[in-house]
């Protein structure tokens, strides 16, 4: 079975690293017999989320949306930067949303339920953002999802990218590949039973 596996960057700023590791992603993922997916929040501009706005506006429809992509998939590579040693604000408040979709029109969903998630980032810093990664990790697991133990921090952002290989560094390169297979490999084997359009 080929898998579902879909790519998330943190940050929509121009010019950022992480989409640049996200796209990295998605053309070393394009060489193999996975069914890729590209999700930019960009496409999914959503209010903060706030419990009263909920109860009294309902869930965004670009919630609904972003639940319905995400509950195709079988896995999920979440790209993101760290902020103050934690998650980016964009991308928590975009999965805050979606995990609070419950149906996608007749059909109860939990779409991150069995979802098999991979972590990467890249940072100037000499931690490659590591502290977010594993911020990222409960936050994830308490959504349902399967956060695997692989996962890659690029640090140094300003030489972590040549114009021949993608990834500068030999080691980097093979840490990353590490995670890309891990990924496929636990989607493959985990992949989900839910119902998808």
């Amino acid at each position: 079975m080929n898998p579902k596996i879909a790519i998330v960057a943190g940050s929509t700023r121009t010019g950022s690293v992480n989409k640049k590791l996200a796209m990295e992603a998605a053309r070393r993922l394009g060489k193999t017999d996975v069914h890729l997916t590209l999700i930019d929040l960009v496409d999914y501009p959503l209010p903060l989320y706030d419990g009263d706005d909920e109860v009294e506006r309902g869930i965004p429809v670009n919630a609904m949306k972003l639940a319905e992509q995400i509950n195709r998939q079988d896995g999920l590579l979440i790209v993101s930067p760290e902020y103050n040693s934690s998650v980016p604000p964009l991308l928590k408040n975009a999965i805050d949303w979606a995990s609070r979709v419950r149906r996608l029109g007749d059909r109860p969903v939990q779409p991150f339920k069995g979802l098999v998630v991979g972590l990467a980032s890249v940072s100037p810093g000499s931690g490659g953002g590591m502290k977010g990664l594993e911020a990222w990790r409960p936050v994830m697991r308490s959504v349902g999802a399967e956060v695997i133990t692989s996962q890659c921090a690029v640090p140094n952002a300003g030489k972590a990218f040549d114009d021949e290989t993608g990834l500068a560094e030999d080691s980097v390169r093979m840490r990353f590949d590490a995670l890309l297979e891990s990924l496929i490999d636990v989607s493959r084997s985990l992949a989900r039973t839910l119902e998808r359009d």
